[in-house]
């Protein structure tokens, strides 16, 4: 079952909440138990988006869905040319 996705704005919203809750003494594994997600999940929002604002935080959202959408677009143009025969015609011009 594939778990719940977070918008980057809530991904913020709940790294400043375990910030805050780390600033009180807590540990890291209450605070994030506290913002309903794992310890992994806290630990790769931090690395992809700490620091980051809301703004910039949706922008790289965007980014990488964008390159993800261009990646499937080249796989499939690479099939394809793969499946025309267009390997065999480029080894006949060679010769």
């Amino acid at each position: 079952m594939p778990g719940k996705r977070h918008s980057p704005e809530q991904i913020l919203r709940k790294l400043r909440e375990v910030e805050v809750a780390l600033a009180r003494g807590e540990t890291v594994a209450r605070a994030v138990r506290q913002i309903g997600v794992t310890e992994q999940a806290y630990y790769r929002w931090r690395n992809e988006y700490g620091g980051l604002s809301i703004d910039q935080a949706k922008k790289l959202k965007k980014l990488a869905l964008e390159n993800a959408r261009l990646r499937r677009a080249v796989a499939d143009l690479i099939l394809d040319k793969r499946s025309c025969g267009y390997e065999s015609h480029l080894r006949h011009q060679i010769r």
